[in-house]
């Protein structure tokens, strides 16, 4: 969270530059790159695109798993409708115990649980329209509904939201601390990463143990940087010029504060053996958890996963906002295909937001299968996202040097701007060392999903515009009505700088073994 927030420093400066552009960083940092190569600026927006965009899917595959265990929930272990079914059914089974827990969570487990119309494999994944499907599909169309009145409606709603959701997340973080619920000694130490992946086991600082913080701080990313899509409103904004820096910064206050005072809590309250349970990893035992920090009975587990929904929902409608406007402004700049240019009577990117929402029902459809292919879905988009977050984490240095005399509403120290270059580094061995421990192909399969980009690219470049970009956007990037992006001033720097940043992937991939 401290990395992410200030590489927001970097973010922000850049967004002020284009007061008139929707769309995030990413379209930001592409214009810096445009002058290097045409094919480098709209991998920028493709990677920002592909990481935002299945928040909407794996959101609402958590949330559908919510709403399916509020109507039919999946009996404990120790429940007595188990107990009772083992007295009656157990001394047929074999196997022991164990055995014979599950077999009787498996007869009382409800069929809306298991229940599927259709469902298949795709080599390391499957995919599933399930009940998870279509609960996430129904979730979906009402976020699409309400981002279809566009930002000042959308803005509303989401204000009230976050009121309901950061309120109670305050207060989950600060009453284990008054209450004895957080045990300081047994929570947090020894310091040694885990033996292995998902075991409450010790591990020692070697390979193996570096290979798995490195894997946790990979998706630590996608988590705790996502703030920064508070510059994709930028054109929407009442005042851009000072709007936009003052979005990114609050935003990234205030995610400080949560991301830090709430994990610090649940796993000091929980302990490893709690943080590592089933349900935990799922997501679906987190309101029985909090509820249970706090101290509250069925009532506040009832309020406890209302409000979980309503985060999901929360973070759903911002990746639909800001991965549906980025696909617009990606398309107005000449990056991607012509007919995502349209918006509606209230501003919004109508035919952005409907592709959005197609290429998540097919991601759901394999969220929703099961963990393993949940989570090769989301290592996959981050690799999207640490891609996205090193070219625009180097566009800040790049911009100062090829646009240096252009007005900036806000201007980050050198400092700030110099460690988020740094950092850019470091979010590459995290993606080169930590995909493989969520996936073995997660990496490879991220970097073969962002080359997808070329063909689009040349599609719209080539043939529906003719190998010329649109002038406005020429204009828009400060390179002068002209057109001419021949001035480069970084020299080779950007080259020498995409090199290291390949040669850091590969090399952290192969050096941490696991």
């Amino acid at each position: 969270m401290l990395m992410g927030f200030i590489q927001s420093f970097t973010y922000a400066e850049i967004a002020g530059l284009f007061p008139n552009k929707s769309g995030g960083a990413s379209i930001y940092g592409a214009a810096a790159w445009i002058r290097y190569s045409k094919f480098i600026a709209p991998l920028s927006v493709w990677c920002n695109w592909f990481a935002w965009s299945p928040v909407l899917s794996l959101g609402c595959t958590i949330a559908a798993g919510y709403i399916l265990n509020a109507f039919a929930p999946i009996p404990a272990a120790n429940s007595p409708v188990v107990l009772q079914w083992i007295a009656q059914h157990g001394a047929g089974i074999a196997g022991g115990q164990s055995a014979q827990v599950s077999a009787a969570i498996a007869a009382l487990t409800p069929s809306l649980q298991t229940w599927t119309l259709f469902s298949g494999r795709l080599g390391a994944v499957g995919f599933s329209l399930n009940s998870t499907f279509f609960i996430g599909a129904i979730l979906m169309l009402v976020t699409f509904a309400i981002q279809h009145r566009g930002i000042l409606g959308t803005a509303n709603v989401q204000k009230y939201i976050g009121l309901l959701v950061i309120i109670p997340m305050l207060i989950v973080g600060v009453v284990p601390l008054l209450n004895g619920a957080v045990h300081y000694n047994s929570s947090y130490w020894p310091l040694v990463p885990l033996a292995s992946a998902g075991a409450p086991g010790l591990g020692m600082w070697n390979m193996s143990g570096w290979t798995l913080v490195l894997g946790a701080m990979f998706i630590a990313a996608w988590s705790t940087y996502g703030f920064e899509t508070a510059v994709c409103y930028t054109s929407e904004f009442k005042n851009p010029g000072t709007d936009t820096f003052k979005a990114i910064f609050y935003s990234g206050l205030l995610c400080l504060l949560l991301f830090i005072l709430v994990p610090f809590t649940f796993q000091g309250a929980l302990g490893l053996t709690g943080m590592l349970d089933p349900s935990i990893a799922a997501g679906t035992g987190v309101a029985s958890a909090m509820a249970d920090m706090v101290g509250g009975g069925a009532l506040i587990h009832s309020v406890m996963v209302m409000l979980m929904i309503l985060a999901l929902i929360l973070s759903i409608m911002t990746a639909m906002a800001g991965s549906s406007r980025t696909l617009y402004q990606g398309s107005v700049d000449g990056w991607l295909p012509k007919y995502l240019t349209h918006v509606n009577a209230h501003g919004a990117p109508t035919r952005a937001m409907w592709t959005d929402l197609c290429a998540n029902l097919l991601v759901l459809a394999v969220a929703s299968t099961d963990a393993t292919s949940f989570f090769f879905i989301l290592a996959v988009s981050n690799c999207g996202y640490i891609i996205f977050n090193f070219l625009n984490l180097n566009a800040g240095w790049i911009h100062r040097m090829d646009s240096g005399k252009t007005a900036r509403p806000y201007r980050a120290p050198t400092w700030l701007l110099g460690l988020g270059s740094v950092f850019a580094f470091v979010n590459a061995v995290f993606m080169g060392a930590g995909a493989k421990t969520w996936n073995p192909d997660a990496l490879w399969a991220g970097l073969i999903f962002a080359s997808l980009i070329i063909p689009v690219f040349c599609f719209r470049h080539f043939i529906q515009d003719g190998g010329k970009f649109p002038a406005n956007m020429l204009e828009d990037l400060h390179v002068g009505g002209s057109g001419d992006v021949s001035t480069k001033r970084a020299g080779i720097l950007p080259y020498v700088t995409l090199v290291g940043g390949v040669a850091v992937v590969l090399l952290s991939n192969w050096i941490f073994s696991g």
